[in-house]
């Protein structure tokens, strides 16, 4: 055969290929994608940038909604978002390429770059921090109880080491338990910048953002820095929108801008080995604890599972941002989703992209099956049992469970969120900002003593139901008033008062909180718990409890 006839005849068919395409429908998987996303794709909403990538491409890239609500400028997905947490795995892979040139040692004690932190009984290692098992308490938390307000305040980077450094206690021994913390994070950030002689942001462009080409990516270490093309966050109000943007110049736990494009770079450095396959595969390697139990998790990463398939992930939330970034590494098919309203869940919503193009490989576990196809009723005795106030055993927080229209409802850490049941004992969250599950926990006669809450397959709460506890007199009450404080925040002074028959707390320029008694000398405001302890019968002190940060000690003036 005539080789210009073999050429002829290639071309013919690569024509009919293209008219078949051509001739087809439109996608019918972004036009479900974009249904997903309908809710915000509007010019009266904040909205999304997205990008799916398979196979080393952008398959698919949009913006939703509005970028700049006040300006009227359009989302897109060139627009620069503020990741939060998602940031986590830059600061991550900034260490590892210090401990890979042998200027950090995963075994360090951290003391070796903070002499000023304090000795605990047992050493904190580097690695405690990298796979959150140090035991420190969230230094945003801290921040937060020692007056620092995110929304209008500017906390100082001496200012967030020092309020880590007055820790007198960890919420538990280094390496014996997960539990996330921003602060290992923070610290981490530290120590790359004593150790390289640089900020982490120019170490980061040095060695990771210009070598992958994201010219659009920062670590922000100054909030008053004009970033260009970047997207305003918002939180919903009762009017509409209003605008929320951090103050806060820590780095390290967050503060990476970037965009879905740029992101793109970063998710093909875990295949095309720009910054070297044995760095890329170092930030997937899972930590343990002391007993040898092996963690989901790696150098900011999770590393999963989802209907069978594995995924590489990290979400991430700060002020009116939100972040969703997973990876399925064995298909080479990506989702990045970063939304500038603080209400959105976007790892929820890069899954449910990827149940699109995944479909014929994703496989649905029975119990999801099964509530897809009977939806479980309880009567409602079964739901009133359930009814009541729990305490997490360990962080001390409260968790309250009501009962509104017949149907069950979680109240904690300022959310009221509708329960949804999924077998008898079993409730998925509806509407919530992560995915978030209770199981309820029946003693022999079936009634709830207790429960497990879990927050976006990342920590669990072991609740504890307490007893009903009779109203307090205004005699009772005044026991705990007074005024305390803390050296571990900073010397902040909390009075406490009795007005119309409550115990309100009031701290510098806040509006006064009421705290409702959940038991014997335990109070809760908000599910952050408080507990006063006494010599005798007289009140000396109390301890803070608010979930990352546990065991707070004030004590009465």
């Amino acid at each position: 055969m005539p080789k210009h006839f073999s050429k002829i005849k290639g071309f013919l068919g690569f024509l009919l290929i293209l008219s078949a395409a051509l001739s087809l429908p439109a996608d019918e998987k972004t036009d479900k994608v974009d249904k997903i996303f309908a809710e915000w794709d509007k010019t009266t909403t904040p909205g999304a940038a997205l990008a799916v990538i398979k196979d080393g491409q952008i398959i698919y890239e949009r913006g939703y909604g509005m970028a700049k609500l006040e300006d009227g400028i359009v989302m897109t997905p060139q627009k620069i978002f503020d990741i939060g947490s998602t940031s986590k795995q830059f600061t991550a892979a900034c260490l590892a390429i210090l401990i890979q040139q042998g200027k950090v040692g995963l075994e360090d004690d951290i003391r070796k770059y903070f002499p000023e932190m304090r000795q605990y009984q047992k050493p904190l290692q580097v690695k405690h921090l990298v796979y959150h098992t140090s035991g420190i308490r969230d230094y945003n938390g801290l921040l937060v109880l020692a007056g620092f307000r995110p929304e209008s305040d500017c906390p100082n980077v001496d200012e967030a080491r020092e309020v880590i450094f007055r820790q007198k206690a960890l919420n538990y021994a280094p390496g014996e338990e997960f539990s996330y913390t921003n602060s290992g994070y923070f610290l981490m950030g530290q120590i790359v910048e004593k150790v390289s002689g640089k900020s982490l942001n120019a170490f980061a462009q040095e060695n990771i953002f210009k070598p992958l080409g994201m010219t659009h990516t920062l670590f922000q270490e100054d909030h008053t820095q004009i970033i260009k093309n970047r997207a305003t966050g918002y939180d919903p109000a009762a009017n509409g929108y209003v605008i929320n943007m951090s103050n806060w110049d820590e780095t390290g736990d967050g503060n990476v801008y970037t965009s879905v494009e740029d992101l793109y770079l970063w998710d093909q450095a875990f295949y095309n080995s720009k910054l070297g396959k044995e760095l890329m595969d170092f930030l997937q390697t899972t930590g343990e604890l002391n007993n040898g139990k092996k963690l989901d998790y790696a150098f900011g990463l999770f590393i999963g599972e989802r209907k069978g398939l594995k995924t590489v992930s990290h979400g991430g939330a700060w002020a009116g941002f939100r972040a969703g970034f997973v990876r399925f590494p064995e298909q080479k098919f990506s989702v990045i989703c970063l939304t500038n309203l603080g209400s959105q869940n976007p790892d929820d919503l890069c899954y449910k992209v990827a149940d699109i193009y995944l479909a014929d490989l994703i496989k649905e576990k029975p119990q999801e099956e099964k509530k897809k196809a009977e939806p479980v009723v309880l009567s409602k005795q079964e739901l009133e049992e359930k009814v009541g106030n729990y305490q997490d055993k360990r962080f001390k927080i409260w968790v309250s469970i009501l009962m509104k229209e017949e149907k069950l409802t979680l109240s904690a850490m300022g959310l009221e969120l509708e329960l949804a049941p999924i077998s008898k004992t079993a409730f998925e969250a509806l509407n919530a900002p992560a995915e978030i599950s209770i199981e309820f926990l029946p003693d022999t006669k079936g009634n709830s003593t207790g429960a497990s809450l879990k927050v976006a397959g990342v920590e669990q709460y072991n609740l504890v139901k307490a007893a009903p506890l009779a109203p307090l007199t205004d005699a009772q009450l005044k026991e705990y008033a007074g005024e305390y404080v803390s050296e571990e925040l900073l010397n902040a002074k909390y009075r406490f008062v009795v007005e119309n028959g409550a115990l309100i707390a009031k701290f510098r320029s806040l509006p006064p909180a009421p705290f409702t008694a959940m038991a014997k000398d335990k109070f809760t405001q908000g599910g952050f718990g408080i507990e006063f302890v006494r010599k005798g019968k007289a009140v000396t002190g109390f301890t803070f409890n608010m979930g990352r940060a546990a065991g707070i000690v004030f004590v009465k003036k």
